[in-house]
């Protein structure tokens, strides 16, 4: 991800609370244990998942585990606070020195690598929360596996499926 798609990343962070959430969106697509994980999520991790859902639908994507996987793929990061600051140094760590990345976030979420370890764990941790309110199989797949670089072109439908999501994170 370029530097200008973070900075602006931040400013629609910044500017989150004027915007609108459509609730109404998730709850068509999500059973209502699953909304409930949804709801739990800040409100810019919301409208985050509500524009990766619907850049896939613009797309022509239907399968329902992307769908919800769009709208769950950070749900993770309910597990621990992952504040604006925290992520901006995260971002730039990440990209000037990411084995200091991987390496301080692969630990336990402790102290001043409590940002670093939301930003690696979160996946796992969605995972483990999405199947724990029943997600399918497969969601709970994508959900796990939706910062996970992919070797090649994508060889398997859960491949295609998981380069659909992250094509559409990171373009929102």
């Amino acid at each position: 991800m370029s530097t200008r798609y973070r900075f602006q990343q931040g400013i629609r962070a910044l500017g989150s609370w004027l915007c609108p959430v459509d609730d109404a969106l998730a709850r068509r697509h999500l059973s209502p244990a699953l909304v409930d994980l949804y709801l739990r999520m800040r409100r810019t991790e919301r409208q985050h998942s509500q524009r990766v859902l619907c850049d896939l639908l613009k797309d022509g994507h239907t399968q329902p585990d992307l769908l919800t996987a769009a709208l769950l793929h950070d749900v993770g990061k309910i597990r621990l606070p992952f504040f604006l600051p925290e992520k901006v140094l995260v971002v730039l760590v990440k990209a000037f020195a990411p084995g200091l990345y991987w390496r301080w976030g692969s630990g336990p979420a402790r102290g001043w690598r409590r940002p670093f370890a939301v930003s690696v764990q979160h996946p796992a941790w969605g995972a483990d929360i999405v199947a724990g309110a029943g997600g399918s199989p497969l969601a709970v797949e994508l959900i796990r596996r939706h910062q996970d670089i992919l070797d090649g072109l994508p060889q398997t439908g859960t491949d295609r499926l998981l380069a659909a999501l992250q094509q559409a994170d990171n373009r929102n």
